[in-house]
């Protein structure tokens, strides 16, 4: 089972509800694995540490037109639907934008004449962390420049092993990556704060999860900070609380350190043990 812990705007505390979850579910023997699909600025290694297994590097194909052979028909320009190659039949000019090409192999089916090849860029790495016996960790991240994560988060859920329960830590917002992590989720957590902002970010989280037809509930973190506007709206939405993380300056010490607040704070061990049985009761109801 997959299940992911979003949210529709960075700083909710999303990173803290996944590590602290996992840590807790780990703790019971489960066989468990945690996966950081925030390619872009991935940070759950900061919280959770453990050794390098195994470090794989991911790549794309780039097509490579050979000029000499090019016949300049244009079917390549036609059947390209990201508009990666620029072609001037004027002056003999053909040239691949390598940051718009999405690996779709559609230019090499469409030329008749042998002039497209392939080569390999890499586009990032999935590091594997041993952290207990029962236990592991998947860090995706994405070399600099590379326009989206999309495919390296896919890559990395593949890893996933069907009887370990996989806890997917998804990238902020509402966007590609968070819908390619959240797809693939038989559950979602959502974190959001009683902020205007977390309430509004929130709703655009829910209609995307309605749309795509997810299963998911609510945690509330920095609970007591505001007016309680995030209440409000689940009931009238008729969507699950699943628990409330108080606001409390201790979980934000703990955390500035790059701890886990259920190991130096004894009662967020109990909260966290609660919170995963309100996910399990949800996820078989």
């Amino acid at each position: 089972m997959k299940i992911a812990i979003a949210s529709g705007k960075g700083g909710t505390g999303k990173t803290l509800v996944s590590t602290n979850l996992y840590n807790v579910i780990r703790q019971t023997g489960q066989k468990t694995r945690l996966i950081d699909c925030d390619a872009e600025e991935p940070n759950v290694c900061e919280f959770i540490r453990g050794k390098v297994e195994e470090e794989t590097l991911t790549t794309t194909h780039i097509p490579v037109i050979d000029s000499r052979k090019c016949t300049f028909c244009g079917k390549c320009q036609e059947y390209c639907s990201y508009n990666a190659i620029i072609m001037l039949p004027a002056i003999k000019t053909i040239q691949v934008v390598e940051d718009l090409c999405h690996d779709c192999g559609a230019c090499v089916y469409a030329c008749q004449y042998d002039a497209i090849t392939e080569k390999e860029k890499v586009t990032g790495s999935i590091t594997q962390y041993e952290i207990d016996s029962n236990a592991d960790l998947l860090e995706s991240q994405t070399e600099i420049g590379i326009y989206s994560p999309v495919p390296i988060i896919g890559q990395t859920i593949n890893m996933a092993e069907a009887e370990a329960l996989t806890l997917l830590d998804s990238p902020p917002g509402t966007s590609c990556p968070f819908i390619a992590t959240v797809e693939r989720a038989d559950y979602v957590v959502l974190v959001t704060e009683p902020t205007p902002f977390g309430l509004n970010d929130l709703k655009l989280s829910v209609e995307t999860l309605r749309r795509l037809k997810k299963k998911f509930g609510v945690v509330i973190n920095r609970f007591g900070l505001g007016k309680e506007l995030i209440e409000d709206y689940l009931k009238r939405e008729g969507i699950a609380l699943l628990e409330h993380i108080p606001f409390d300056k201790r979980i934000a010490r703990v955390y500035a350190k790059g701890e886990l607040i259920t190991e130096e704070l004894p009662e967020y061990h109990d909260l966290f043990g609660k919170l995963y049985q309100n996910i399990m009761k949800q996820v078989q109801a």
